[in-house]
């Protein structure tokens, strides 16, 4: 495994971002270690999603695993119900959007 870069991240997803938007997404953005240059090698991507309307489980899981083949790395894919309070702000402040 390698270390994922922001940019290197960034680009995959925008080279890709057409295909991402028929899962029915609204936003994409990524947060975390990658975003603050702090990834190791054992490092996820961390992607916040806003999907278009109510998500099913199956496309949900669908896009985690489209984006972690475009990646080759692990994904930890999020919505913003899924943030917890201490964090929603963090992640609101380094999200870098992909669109």
């Amino acid at each position: 495994m390698m270390i994922m870069e922001r940019d290197k991240v960034l680009n995959i997803l925008k080279i890709n971002y057409q295909i991402i938007e028929d899962y029915g997404i609204k936003s994409l953005a990524i947060f975390g270690s990658v975003v603050r240059n702090e990834a190791t090698v054992n490092s996820d991507v961390d992607i916040l999603v806003e999907f278009t309307e109510k998500v099913t489980f199956d496309r949900y899981m669908d896009l985690k695993f489209y984006l972690e083949d475009c990646l080759g790395t692990k994904v930890d894919l999020v919505t913003h119900n899924m943030l917890k309070s201490p964090i929603r702000q963090t992640v609101k402040q380094e999200a870098i959007y992909v669109s």
